[in-house]
């Protein structure tokens, strides 16, 4: 007789609550080997194939395509062949009528994304992680079987523990979490809750309606990566006093070195020199060197980063992704141009992985390359500012007592203003120019 095992959406980092569903890879009754990809599943990091942590036959798609489920959720069941005798099943408590009879025992398995580590005791959001043999089903009338753990008071502490969405929600529609029961892992309070509850409610808390396209218009569905930038940009712009300058920076000599290096080094390195290392080593020292522009607002205080792991900001085409240059202070800018080659051709493929767009300190967008010459970047949550490279122009600047043509480029940077002020800001701003317009003749890129 098989054994069913639960496999749950696991816990892939302290900053991702929750993920998309994207694709399922499998259907209903297909065979699955262990490791084969299993489910396309989308967070705000990384879109991620998760494979099977087990060999067997999907049984039962418990989350569907677009849905989005909180880390350590159930999201599918798989039979698998029972290899060792079945634990007898606790006697039945004597009742006037006979007990339902027990389906078969189900486990569960939590398996991170790609190569990442597995799931330890304790789950998403603290939620206990038991063995079959702790677990139990029972008949729901909201659910049909939900998973109980083998501990009241386990259930009663998860049922207070709420993901930063339902915490948004609740506070958008001034609604007491408390009074809501709960369908999740241990009656956990899910997204799906809230909006059942707002969906109950009078129409007057309920959001209206959208209209419906008009004949010369097309409604574009949201992608679940649109979705979550969309979230992303929102959280930034809505908790983050952001503030913003703009600094100019003679790169004649950057542009000069850069030409005279480009052609030798792709025949040594196999990939072009651009700009953009010669920037990102720049920024990496006046990020050593003002370390406030490299730290993080935590309600109470401001935490340092000791680390330098600057993102940067990738056009891939199912959206914006921010692959993270880790350590970047420790690097040449030959270093940083080959590690940059190869985070953005993988970053444009898909093939990122989740350590790689994770740990970010600090983000970098060279808007320049889409041709802005000035821009107002938006604070990566979690980080304390942005600066952005605009196109390097050729124009007339006063130089001494003359006028000469140089070539100009903007550096726009955005500031968490809770974490520093405009002197501290522009303190920053400043190193940055001051390195790129030292740039000269002898500048090394080894």
């Amino acid at each position: 007789m098989g054994v069913r095992v639960r496999i749950e959406l696991p816990q892939v980092g302290e900053s991702v609550t929750e993920g998309v569903i994207g694709k399922w890879l499998k259907r209903v009754g297909d065979s699955v080997e262990k490791y084969d990809p299993l489910v396309e599943v989308v967070t705000d990091k990384v879109n991620m194939e998760m494979p099977s942590p087990v060999s067997g036959v999907l049984t039962h798609i418990l989350a569907q395509e677009g849905e989005t489920v909180p880390m350590g959720a159930p999201i599918a069941e798989i039979e698998v062949e029972d290899e060792a005798p079945a634990q007898p099943e606790p006697a039945a408590p004597a009742a006037p009528e006979p007990a339902p009879a027990v389906p078969a025992p189900v486990g569960t398995t939590g398996v991170l994304l790609k190569d990442v580590a597995p799931v330890g005791p304790t789950g998403s959001g603290g939620v206990p992680t038991h063995p079959p043999s702790d677990l139990q089903e029972i008949p729901s009338p909201s659910r049909g079987k939900v998973r109980m753990g083998v501990s009241a008071s386990t259930s009663q502490r998860q049922r207070r523990r709420y993901s930063p969405v339902v915490m948004r929600l609740a506070e958008e529609h001034n609604l007491d979490l408390t009074l809501l029961e709960g369908t999740g892992i241990g009656g956990r309070v899910t997204k799906k809750d809230v909006l059942r509850h707002l969906e109950a409610a009078p129409a007057a808390v309920s959001a209206p309606a959208a209209p419906a396209p008009l004949e010369d218009e097309t409604r574009l569905p949201l992608t679940p990566t649109r979705r979550l930038i969309a979230a992303n940009m929102m959280r930034s712009a809505t908790e983050i006093p952001q503030a913003w300058s703009i600094t100019e920076v003679d790169v004649t000599g950057l542009v000069a070195r850069r030409e005279a290096l480009k052609d030798g080094f792709r025949k040594r390195e196999g990939v072009n020199l651009t700009y953009l290392p010669f920037v990102l080593k720049a920024v990496a020292e006046a990020l050593k060197q003002n370390p406030l522009v490299n730290s993080s607002w935590d309600g109470d205080a401001i935490i340092l980063k000791r680390r330098i792991n600057i993102g940067i900001a990738v056009a891939a085409p199912a959206g914006l992704i921010v692959p993270v240059l880790h350590d970047a202070d420790a690097l040449s800018v030959s270093g940083i141009a080959r590690r940059l080659d190869d985070l953005t051709r993988r970053a444009r493929a898909g093939e990122l992985t989740l350590d790689e767009v994770q740990g970010g300190t600090f983000t970098l967008n060279n808007t320049g390359a889409l041709g802005s010459v000035a821009s107002q970047p938006i604070i990566n949550p979690g980080q304390a500012a942005i600066l952005t490279t605009e196109a390097i122009v050729k124009r007339p600047v006063v130089v001494g007592d003359g006028i000469a043509i140089r070539s100009m480029m903007n550096i726009c940077f955005t500031f968490d203003h809770r974490i520093m002020d405009g002197a501290e800001a522009s303190a920053f701003t400043n190193a940055v120019k001051h390195r790129l317009e030292a740039i000269g003749p002898d500048t090394g890129v080894y």
